[in-house]
C-alpha cells in the first residue's frame, strides 16, 4: 500500500505497452482487412481460393495480352505500312494516269488496300488521341520511321477501318488509304479472355461445390456440440462424414459425450441408491421421534432431521441436473411472478417489469428453480426487490437488483463454486449446502446462457442473468 501511495505521491504514470506499439500504415492496414474479412470458415475458404485465381489471371492477363496486344499490333503495322511505302515508291517512281486508275487497283486487287490521290489540301484537324493507344502508338512510329512524311491517321471510333494520309512530293499530292482495323491491330484477343474467364468461373462453382460438402460436417459438429452443451438432442440423426479430420474429431466428439453421459448416468443411480438408503434411516429417525414425547429435546431432532433432507435433496439435485426436462415454450412472467406472494407473505416490496405473453424455449422446471434460487435470496435478504425483462434481438436479459447487505466484489465468482457458503452479511443458500447459485449458473449454462453478479444500484446485488432466445 505504501508503494502505491509513493508512486501516485510523485506523480508516476503507467502507460498501456499496446498504446507504444508503432501504428504504422501496414499495421493499420492490416487491422482494416481483418475487420473487413468475413468470420465465418466457408467465406474465408472462398476467399483463400478465388483470390489467388483471380490474382493469378489478373497477372497473366496483364503481362500476356499487354505483350501479346504490343507484339502483334507492331508486326500488323509494319505490314501496313511497307504496303503504303510501296505504294508512294510506285507512284513517285513511275508514270501514272491522271486518275491514279492502276495504283488504286493495285492496292485494292493486292493488298486489300483503298488508296487514292487526292489534291494537295491541308490536313483535317487532329483527332483526339484515344485512350488505350496501342495501335495509334504502333502505326505513328511505324510511319514515321518508314516513310517519314508528313501524315494523319484516324484510328478513333467504332469504325473497321483505319484512315491514313501522308503528303507526297511528286506529284503534290495527298494520299489517303483506307484499311481493315484488323489488318493493322490484333484484334481477337478477347478469345484468350472469353476462355479465361469462362474456365475461372467453372472452376469457381466446383470450389464452391466442394468446399461446401466439407464445410456441411462441421457446421453439423459445431451444432452437435453446442446443442450437447445446452442439453439437447440433435434435431436430426448426426453420423460421421466429410475430410479424415473431421471425422476424427466427429467421432472423438460422440464418444466423449458418451462417456460424460455414462457417468451422469453412473453418478446419478449412485446417488439415487444412497439416497435411498439414508431416506430410510432418515425415515426411522423421524418415526422414532414421532413416537417419541415431544419435547424440547425431540423437537431440535425433527428439525435437524428435516435439515438433513433439505440437504440431502439439493446434492441430488445438483449432481442430476435437469437434463431429462423436454423443451418447451414457458411464460417468463408466470415463473417470475408466482414469488410476488412470498415477497407479500413476508412484507417485502417486489417489483417486475416484463410482458405478460413474453415466452422463452426452455425447460419449464429447470427455469422456474433458476428464477425462484435467484428471487427466494433476494426475498431473504433484503425488503425491495426489482427485477426487470429485457428481450433483444438474439438474447433475452433479466436483471434482477435488491437492497440487501450484498456480497463484497471479491466473491462474486466464489459463490458459484459448489459447496461454498459465506458467513458474511449475506448467506446465498440458507439450506447450508452452498449449492443453491452453483445449480442456478448450471441450468443458465445448460441453456446457453450465463449468470453475472454486479452492485445494484439499489444498494444490494444485481444478478443478471442470459440466456439465447
Amino acid at each position: 500500500m505504501a508503494s502505491e501511495q509513493s508512486a501516485v505521491g510523485t506523480g508516476e504514470t503507467r502507460s498501456n505497452p499496446k498504446s507504444n506499439i508503432r501504428r504504422t500504415p501496414l499495421r493499420l492496414l492490416s487491422h482494416w482487412i481483418s475487420k473487413k474479412m468475413p468470420k465465418g470458415l466457408y467465406a474465408r475458404s472462398l476467399i483463400a481460393i478465388i483470390a489467388p485465381m483471380v490474382l493469378l489471371q489478373s497477372v497473366i492477363a496483364f503481362v500476356f495480352m499487354e505483350r501479346h496486344w504490343q507484339t502483334v499490333t507492331q508486326r500488323l503495322s509494319q505490314a501496313v505500312t511497307a504496303d503504303i511505302s510501296a505504294i508512294i515508291d510506285v507512284i513517285e517512281t513511275y508514270p501514272q494516269d491522271a486518275k491514279f486508275e492502276v495504283i488504286n487497283r493495285i492496292a485494292r486487287e493486292n493488298l486489300e488496300l483503298n488508296a487514292t490521290v487526292l489534291p494537295p489540301d491541308a490536313f483535317p484537324p487532329a483527332t483526339p488521341k484515344p485512350f488505350f493507344s496501342i495501335l495509334d502508338d504502333a502505326l505513328r512510329e511505324n510511319i514515321t520511321r518508314q516513310i517519314a512524311r508528313p501524315f494523319w491517321i484516324d484510328t478513333v471510333g467504332d469504325s473497321n477501318l483505319l484512315e491514313i494520309r501522308i503528303r507526297l512530293e511528286n506529284p503534290d499530292k495527298v494520299l489517303r488509304v483506307f484499311a481493315r482495323r484488323n489488318q493493322a491491330y490484333a484484334s481477337n484477343s478477347h478469345i484468350f479472355l472469353v476462355w479465361m474467364v469462362g474456365t475461372s468461373f467453372v472452376l469457381i462453382l466446383i470450389s464452391i461445390l466442394f468446399l461446401r460438402n466439407q464445410i456441411i460436417p462441421i457446421q453439423q459438429l459445431a451444432e452437435a456440440a453446442e446443442q450437447f452443451g445446452k442439453g439437447r438432442q440433435m434435431s436430426g440423426k448426426f453420423r460421421l462424414r466429410g475430410a479424415t479430420e473431421v471425422r476424427k474429431a466427429s467421432l472423438a466428439f460422440l464418444q466423449m459425450r458418451e462417456r460424460i453421459e455414462r457417468q451422469m448416468e453412473q453418478r446419478t443411480t449412485m446417488l439415487t441408491g444412497v439416497s435411498h438408503d439414508l431416506r430410510t434411516i432418515l425415515t426411522r429417525f423421524k418415526l422414532q421421534l414421532a413416537l417419541g414425547e415431544e419435547n424440547e429435546e425431540t423437537r431440535e431432532l425433527q428439525n435437524d432431521v428435516e435439515e438433513m433432507q433439505k440437504m440431502l435433496q439439493g446434492y441430488i439435485d445438483f449432481a442430476k441436473g435437469e437434463s431429462g426436462e423436454e423443451v418447451s415454450r414457458v411464460n417468463v412472467y408466470d415463473a417470475i411472478f408466482r414469488h410476488e406472494n412470498e415477497a407479500a407473505l413476508r412484507g417485502k416490496q417486489f417489483e417486475l417489469n416484463c410482458d405478460p405473453d413474453f415466452t422463452i424455449r426452455a425447460r419449464a422446471g429447470a427455469f422456474s428453480r433458476l428464477m425462484a434460487n435467484i428471487i427466494t435470496n433476494a426475498i431473504r435478504y433484503s425488503s425491495v426487490i426489482s427485477i426487470s425483462v429485457k428481450p433483444g434481438n438474439r438474447r433475452l436479459t433479466i436483471i434482477v437488483d435488491d437492497n440487501g447487505p450484498g456480497i463484497a466484489k471479491e466473491h462474486y465468482e466464489d459463490v458459484f463454486k459448489p459447496f461454498v457458503r459465506l458467513d458474511e452479511a449475506r448467506n446465498l443458500d440458507e439450506s447450508g449446502t452452498g449449492l443453491g447459485l452453483s445449480i442456478a449458473r448450471d441450468i443458465a449454462h445448460n441453456h446457453g446462457g450465463d449468470i453475472n453478479l454486479h452492485a445494484s444500484p439499489l444498494g444490494g446485488l444485481r444478478v443478471i442473468v442470459s440466456l439465447p432466445l
